[in-house]
């Protein structure tokens, strides 16, 4: 497995720090991710103004480059987002700089400036968020939550529903966004590690083990993972034993996607697993799904199955409008973009798109963060057990601010 050496204390840091200064101080936003397993991170500057559609983006390769920042649902409080790929510096390739034909010359000399500086870094303004804070739930309310998700699905309302809060933590001392970035990448190996700052969402971390949708020129692949308990000395990714409930959680999210296939008529594909993956501190259940493109003549796959498949099952329930409702109803909080999903587009090349859903993520807001987490409910799920198991998804994303 490739290592993932850190940003920090490095030319690269630096060189990062300037180029996210330039853009966050003439209001554009700033897009810094680490792909599973990669060596280094690449970071996304937009200098313009953003695209904002409610509709997820198309992955065909002759679409619009840019990173990917979308909603749970499109709201008023919560836009679609494309970031446009003005300046993208990848790391992995020796600090190679792409630019935008689309800049302005004025912008593009700028850049090219702060590249060759050699000044200190200045501390960064990261976008504040423009959305309310959410509500929380202590203990007593979400157990309360997950008893009324359970008698929905018990009383036929919904086969599924997923559960989430949110919480509220205070930012330590000294509290640095590139070096928390930086943490998660040495934890998380098989992450896909980010930092976002836009003006319309605020800044936002993240280490998601989910991928929404991958899609290369050759291959398209998505995955079902469902399914948590946590790593221990006794129960590891090769000896672990999984409840009747999260065998059936995880296989209701991949019957959802086979359900998406059969709308597009596609019948030719890849289905391996459930098998048993670490992601941080826990285990899921995972299967994976993977059509061949040269086989399958289909240049609007990619594009396709995002729009079926957003929302989830794993971050909704199902039926999807059933259980969504029931979210609005009784969930008690504006997700916004927590459980959305994120990524490049036609990045680094047009044709190859990496979508994620944003899990294990937290909003950065001046001297506090907001974590959020979830638990998909069954029929059979206990409301003290989800909660511990939110505690656990907690504390994934959350161990950076530790002190």
């Amino acid at each position: 497995m490739v290592s993932s050496p850190a940003v920090a204390e490095t030319v690269a840091h630096a060189t990062v720090r300037r180029l996210a200064a330039l853009a966050l101080r003439h209001g554009g936003s700033v897009a810094l991710w680490r792909l599973p397993n990669a060596a280094a991170p690449v970071l996304l500057l937009s200098l313009r103004p953003l695209h904002l559609s409610g509709l997820p983006p198309s992955l065909e390769p002759t679409a619009q480059a840019g990173f990917a920042f979308y909603p749970f649902q499109d709201s008023d409080t919560a836009e679609a987002m494309l970031l446009p790929a003005d300046a993208v510096l990848d790391l992995s390739a020796g600090q190679q700089l792409t630019l935008s034909h689309a800049l302005p010359a004025e912008a593009a000399a700028a850049v090219q400036r702060v590249l060759h500086d050699t000044t200190a870094p200045e501390e960064l303004p990261w976008h504040v968020s423009p959305q309310p804070l959410p509500n929380t739930a202590d203990r007593e309310t979400y157990e309360a939550l997950v008893a009324r998700g359970v008698a929905a699905i018990r009383a036929g309302e919904v086969v599924k529903v997923v559960s989430s809060r949110a919480a509220r933590r205070p930012l330590p001392a000294g509290f640095d966004a590139l070096g928390a970035f930086d943490a998660l990448c040495r934890q998380h190996l098989r992450a896909f590690v980010s930092l976002v700052s836009a003006p319309q969402a605020g800044t936002w971390l993240g280490a998601t083990p989910e991928i929404l949708v991958e899609i290369d020129g050759s291959e398209f692949r998505t995955m079902a993972l469902a399914g948590t308990q946590p790593i221990t000395e006794e129960m590891t990714a090769q000896t672990a034993v999984w409840r009747q409930k999260d065998i059936e959680e995880q296989a209701l999210v991949a019957r959802y996607i086979v359900g998406c296939f059969k709308q597009l008529r596609l019948r030719d594909y890849d289905e391996t697993g459930p098998r048993t993956v670490a992601a941080g501190n826990l285990l899921h259940l995972r299967t994976d799904f993977r059509v061949d493109l040269k086989r399958n003549r289909f240049p609007t796959l990619g594009t396709d199955m995002l729009r079926l498949l957003h929302p989830t099952s794993a971050v909704g329930g199902m039926p999807r409008e059933a259980a969504l409702s029931f979210l609005q109803r009784h969930e008690g909080y504006d997700r916004t973009y927590y459980s959305g999903f994120l990524g490049p587009v036609n990045l680094p090349t047009p044709g190859i798109s990496r979508l994620f859903v944003n899990l294990r993520c937290m909003q950065l807001r001046p001297t506090e963060a907001i974590l959020y987490a979830g638990t998909g409910l069954t029929s059979e799920s206990d409301p003290s057990r989800e909660w511990q198991e939110t505690e656990l998804k907690l504390r994934t994303v959350g161990s950076v601010l530790d002190a």
